[in-house]
């Protein structure tokens, strides 16, 4: 087992995975995995640029990081960094402030690596169940972007179109300097129409239709699943590999975009964090299960985190043998 630390910074959020891992086996063991709100991606789709708070708050969560793995000892860490970065003029600022804090460069990576990475974390330990039939569509619902894989035991095709959860509610959603609260009909019409846009251009690239198992990532699907659940408090364990029906998906979806905040925000399951954007974000996953004919989607806790931590890994161990 190699101890490993991967670290995935998208647009609304920062993930730390500490884990022992058996590149060989697919063997993979949670020490500390955890996420910290950040909105890194605030206002980069209106001004170009990651704003200063935004950094702030994404430095201090590496700090953080820091100290647990230092705690834990892992033997490699890596940084990987998502659709925020890419699109900001000023992200050699993100760059040095990572680089400083836990003493690597972060990979601004393409959205085919990001694919990858997810497709990898997400179906490794699906390998074997029968009741889950190939192709398997895996679909990372994040906030700047969403990203496309269809594939078997490896990828076979990948797009990443930018609609998540952030980047649709500030660009849709937000009146004033405020989300609207709840959105309009005119709103979420708009918003609907962004994301088929995208599915359309997806749909250049990637075989949706040839998939006969959904797999949906990230944190609007694995709340969508807390909320379907009722569960009295986040739960990763009941979470994880459970299955949601389309029809709960679109009723879970439409009171979302009906709601008020603090209705919303009354949800024991829900992270501070995801208040304003989890309606966003529903309704990205049900666009994709509508448009696919899914009546299903399976959720993983494990995505792009562990496809990282299994890469490090295996660098680590092809290190050793000497390639």
């Amino acid at each position: 087992m190699t101890r490993v630390a991967a670290v995935d910074c998208g647009t609304n959020s920062i993930r730390l995975l500490v884990a022992d891992v058996h590149p060989g086996t697919g063997e993979l063991v949670d020490l500390d995995r955890r996420m910290t709100i950040v909105r890194l991606g605030q206002g980069v789709d209106r001004t170009g640029r990651l704003a200063p708070e935004a950094l702030q708050r994404t430095f201090a969560a590496c700090r953080e990081y820091a100290e647990i793995i230092k705690e834990h000892g892992a033997e490699r860490l890596r940084f990987v960094a998502t659709s925020a970065s890419r699109d900001a003029e000023n992200r050699d600022a993100f760059v040095r402030g990572v680089l400083d804090v836990l003493g690597v460069e972060p990979e601004v990576i393409t959205g085919d690596q990001e694919a990858e990475f997810s497709f990898t974390g997400a179906t490794r330990e699906l390998k074997g169940r029968d009741d889950l039939a190939k192709p398997y569509l895996v679909v990372d619902i994040g906030g700047g972007s969403t990203e496309f894989v269809v594939g078997e035991d490896h990828v076979r095709a990948a797009r990443s179109v930018d609609v998540g959860c952030v980047r649709m509610t500030e660009r849709h959603l937000v009146r004033d300097g405020k989300v609207s609260d709840p959105p309009t009909e005119q709103q979420i019409a708009a918003m609907r129409a962004d994301i088929e846009a995208a599915l359309d251009l997806a749909e250049q690239s990637v075989p949706l239709g040839e998939a006969r198992t959904l797999v949906g990532l990230a944190g609007s699907v694995t709340t969508v699943s807390a909320i379907a659940q009722e569960l009295p408090a986040y739960d990763s364990a009941r979470i994880h590999h459970s299955r949601i029906s389309r029809e709960r998906v679109r009723e879970i979806t439409e009171w979302l975009l009906r709601s008020t905040h603090a209705e919303r925000a009354a949800i024991p399951s829900m992270h501070p964090g995801r208040v304003d954007v989890i309606g966003a974000g529903a309704l990205v996953l049900l666009a994709i299960m509508e448009r696919i004919g899914a009546e299903e989607v399976v959720v993983s806790e494990h995505d792009i985190l562990d496809g990282i931590a299994f890469k490090v890994a295996e660098e680590a161990e092809w290190g050793r043998s000497g390639f």
